[in-house]
């Protein structure tokens, strides 16, 4: 991970809102689509930025790609803390933890 890649990615806002619906859930492509106004290919480049910086992972389950923070490095672990105190991040990271308590009442 080079610092610069990271910093380029956490500039772009909705890079930053992507982190944090990630911050408790994850999600495939087309569920982080729903929540924002933008083209499918723009929303992809999105993805890979946050991917090449090494602040998302993805993984292939079926036909879909689940992308999820990648909590092993130290700058998701901060982002996921600020993210709860920053007026944008905070309501979206409720917002994904409420969708990772619903899934897991269906999966049991």
């Amino acid at each position: 991970m080079q610092e610069e890649n990271v910093f380029a990615a956490l500039a772009s806002t909705p890079r930053r809102k992507i982190l944090a619906y990630l911050s408790e859930a994850s999600l495939t492509a087309g569920e982080i689509a729903e929540r924002f106004e933008m083209t499918k290919p723009s929303l992809s480049k999105h993805l890979r930025i946050l991917e090449h910086a090494g602040l998302v992972k993805s993984e292939k389950r079926g036909q879909f790609v689940h992308y999820s923070l990648a909590d092993d490095n130290m700058l998701g672990k901060l982002h996921d803390f600020v993210a709860a105190f920053c007026p944008v991040g905070g309501p979206l990271k409720k917002e994904s933890a409420a969708l990772a308590k619903a899934r897991k009442r269906t999966a049991t």
